[in-house]
């Protein structure tokens, strides 16, 4: 008897995407002797320990202690070695070869299912690639080099990540310490660029993008920055939350029009309104074109108000983005960048998914678990976009774990031959063997 045998699926598409062979290319030198673990198999080892749920090294036990499934997996202290080898260069070379399988993964996803999931917002779909960038506090509850105290008062790190709406990949993170401020500009610009490098350069270049994010994403340099990549022939355009300042005040008083917001299902929702305020204040600094949106509605119980909400009754959002009117209603585009408020559920199961605990006393170790950890989102991503259907193909990592990715089975060999039998009666028995049989039939990387 065999268990977690749905991880095996995890590092079958690692090998089918073309991953376990790029990292095995970016990390050649790193080889010791010969006849030992190649170090892009133990990369691909952690990052799927990872998606499977694993917190720490040890847990590296699971793949080991099951050969016969997971075949030679490399020990704790080969592994540490590995990360403590892993430098900003070797990660540099690390995020080229995911890029490669990613454009990989992209293709097989385009020969057998068609084009890439487009993100829905109130209802009708957004075009495009939406990528969303987000921060977010890790806490440390032991010294670690540049854990520090946080604005929040706690104690940790404050990386910055960013997540593809349409599947759910984490396309670029960056670890920082935790006195790391939010709207630090050289942060943002990093962690988009690494993004877009993520992106396959037939797509990048002949595909919208929507930048998504919050107040901190908001800086002048950033939204510059934005602005200066269509010089490189990119369609990119922002859609950022904006600081409410006295001048935005006065605009928001003195706004008419204000018309009803609508929800998650398009339809009108009650007590919530919608007005544009461009052109009614000052937008110096901001780039030509931009646009601002407040949104405005009845405050919920226990919702955080300023002076100002509360003197006006009402609690307010104001949203900047470029694009340009004709482009869909005041309504979908505030709806549109409400959605932004799913990166936080990327963050959420992706702190179960390595980045919520780290596990050295070295900054750079610790910097290298980040991106296995994002490796590892990745491959539970390509597995629901590429092998999955219905309920599954949505499914958070906790409800892939428990459905698919832990279920026990018989390993038996016949007439030279390897097999798995599953319980019949599982739920999901079906649902995992058409995964393996689906993965058997993607089209493999040539070379």
């Amino acid at each position: 008897m065999v268990g977690h045998v749905g991880a095996r699926l995890l590092a079958d598409l690692a090998d089918v995407t073309g991953l376990t062979s790029a990292f095995g290319e970016a990390l050649a030198g790193l080889r010791q002797r010969q006849g030992g673990h190649d170090p892009g198999r133990v990369t691909v080892d952690l990052a799927v320990m990872l998606a499977d749920g694993g917190e720490a090294i040890a847990d590296l036990a699971v793949l080991r202690d099951q050969p016969a499934l997971f075949g030679p997996v490399a020990s704790d202290p080969t592994a540490w070695r590995l990360l403590s080898r892993l430098d900003e260069p070797m990660l540099a070379e690390l995020r080229a070869a995911r890029a490669r399988a990613r454009e990989i993964a992209w293709a097989q996803h385009a020969d057998t299912r068609g084009d890439l999931p487009q993100p829905m917002v109130a209802g009708r779909r957004v075009d495009g690639l939406v990528l969303d960038i987000d921060a977010t506090i890790v806490l440390c509850h032991s010294e670690k080099e540049a854990a520090t105290r946080t604005w929040k008062k706690t104690f940790g790190y404050h990386p910055l990540l960013c997540f593809l709406d349409n599947t759910g990949e984490a396309l670029a993170g960056v670890l920082r310490e935790g006195r790391a401020g939010s709207n630090t500009t050289a942060d943002h610009i990093t962690v988009l660029d690494q993004a877009l490098a993520q992106i396959p350069d037939a797509i990048r270049h002949g595909t919208p993008i929507l930048l998504r994010a919050d107040a901190a994403g908001s800086t002048h340099g950033f939204l510059a920055h934005i602005r200066s990549l269509r010089d490189q022939h990119l369609d990119i355009r922002f859609s950022v939350g904006a600081a409410i300042t006295e001048p935005v005040r006065a605009a928001i008083r003195a706004a008419t029009g204000w018309i009803p917001a609508v929800d998650t299902a398009g339809d009108l929702r009650e007590h919530a309104e919608v007005c544009e305020i461009t052109g009614l204040f000052d937008a110096a600094g901001w780039p030509p074109g931009t646009r601002f949106l407040v949104r405005r509605e009845r405050p919920h119980p226990g919702a955080q108000l300023s002076l100002f909400d509360t003197i006006e009754g009402w609690r307010h959002q104001v949203v900047a983005t470029d694009t340009p009117p004709g482009n869909g209603s005041i309504q979908h585009l505030e709806a549109r960048h409400r959605a932004h408020a799913r990166v936080e559920d990327r963050i959420r199961t992706g702190k179960d998914t390595g980045f919520g605990r780290f596990p050295s006393r070295h900054f750079a170790i610790n910097q290298a678990w980040l991106h296995l950890a994002l490796t590892g989102i990745d491959l539970l991503a390509w597995t629901r976009i590429l092998l999955l259907d219905g309920d599954l193909a949505a499914a958070e990592p906790k409800k892939l774990r428990y459905r698919l990715l832990h279920v026990a089975a018989r390993l038996t060999r016949t007439a030279r031959r390897t097999r798995l039998a599953i319980a019949a009666n599982w739920p999901w028995t079906n649902a995992l063997t058409s995964a393996f049989h689906r993965l058997a039939g993607l089209p493999r990387p040539a070379g």
